[in-house]
């Protein structure tokens, strides 16, 4: 059988001011060719599909047509699970109406025998997949609870969920049947720049949210990951098992990253085998330092978004503008020079929008503008009169 995993689709996000529905169509385009060229049997999503819990009509558009065309007419079955950037009844109320396509969408993490575990028929036989969706920190997981078994800690909860699931897979799977899991968490020791802001949520992807090697069982012929938007083995797994990675590029911190989809065969008996293709699509973020001079003249940035570090004497009011001016897809301009220890204005009793175009200025070199001071002042206003 052969599978394609792909993940973290974050269909809607935008790159500050920058809409890029452009990019992401073709992305999913590239996906969906690739589907059609491997002759995929089954394809795995593991979560956020959306960037936000409803997401803007076109990206909803954009999104589910997606996954029909990945479907290709129920000929090649769709599993994805809610990651934590996508609303759980949200997908729960998509689940049937998909389901004809060929679409199975999982929401709420739930007994096995309650849909948390898919069997489908393919192409190349029988699959059963068991769907982890995001759990977070707070939540009670009823089925777990009512077996006394909801206790300790984030990675003692997901272990024991995966066994759960681990267990159904083994009894309800036939000899030549292929079992997966696919989920949305991350596992402590995953690898992940942090120099600049990723596309991952940050509250998220912390310590009180990673989960041991233990949540992965040893017993299934793949583990589908989301979650983590750089494209990785999941560590110290002892079967095979991949973070697929982001769709695009999707801020600074993945800037260099190669997006990809992971291609698994499965025969019965032997370990699958992985393969990693590349995703061409989408525009590529660059982060590029110098003085005004070195970066003006360069004529390798044109069609990437650029994030500039830029080295003055001071202060330069004007740098947005004439950086905005040369390229078309700026999205941050910094400033960067040697500032004297008493040089920052004293903060104590200030009004809070002169704290604001202090802090402005020396983050994106320029004045704010005055329709933005216009409306920091108006949320200002409105949060003294809520909390008064």
């Amino acid at each position: 059988m052969r599978i394609l995993h792909t993940s973290d689709w974050h269909v809607g996000k935008r790159l500050e001011r920058h809409d890029r529905i452009d990019e992401y169509g073709a992305a999913v385009d590239e996906v969906v060719a690739i589907a059609d060229a491997e002759g995929v049997d089954l394809v795995l999503h593991s979560g956020d599909l959306f960037d936000r819990p409803l997401p803007p009509v076109e990206a909803l558009r954009l999104g589910l047509e997606g996954l029909v065309r990945l479907a290709d007419g129920g000929r090649r079955p769709v599993i994805i699970v809610a990651g934590n950037h996508d609303a759980p009844e949200f997908f729960e109320t998509l689940a049937p109406f998909l389901a004809p396509f060929g679409i199975h969408l999982v929401g709420r993490i739930k007994p096995p025998d309650e849909g948390a575990v898919v069997t489908v028929d393919t192409a190349a036989g029988t699959a059963h997949v068991a769907c982890l969706p995001f759990l977070r920190a707070a939540q009670v997981v009823d089925f777990m609870a009512r077996a006394d078994q909801w206790y300790g800690t984030y990675a003692d909860r997901i272990r024991r969920i995966t066994e759960t699931y681990a267990t159904a897979l083994g009894q309800a799977a036939k000899p030549g049947d292929v079992t997966a899991l696919v989920a949305h968490f991350m596992v402590g020791g995953v690898k992940v720049a942090t120099g600049a802001p990723r596309g991952e949520r940050d509250l998220h992807i912390g310590e009180a949210y990673a989960a041991t090697t233990g949540a992965v069982p040893t017993t299934l012929d793949y583990v589908a990951m989301g979650h983590i938007h750089a494209p990785q083995p999941v560590p110290g797994s002892q079967v095979p098992a991949e973070y697929a990675g982001s769709l695009l590029q999707l801020d600074f911190g993945e800037a260099g990253e190669e997006k990809r989809v992971v291609i698994v065969d499965v025969t019965p008996g032997v370990p699958a085998a992985l393969r990693s293709l590349p995703l061409a699509a989408g525009r590529r973020l660059r982060r590029v330092e110098g003085s005004w001079e070195e970066v003006a003249g360069r004529t390798d940035l044109e069609e990437a978004y650029l994030d500039l570090i830029i080295d003055t004497d001071g202060p330069d009011p004007g740098l947005m503008d004439r950086a905005r001016e040369r390229f078309d897809r700026v999205v941050k301009v910094r400033a960067r020079y040697e500032r004297a220890v008493d040089e920052r204005p004293a903060t104590a009793g200030r009004p809070l929008a002169d704290l604001y175009a202090d802090y402005h200025r020396e983050a994106h070199g320029a004045d704010p503008l005055p329709g933005l001071l216009a409306l920091f002042t108006e949320i200002e206003s409105e949060l003294a009169d809520a909390t008064s």
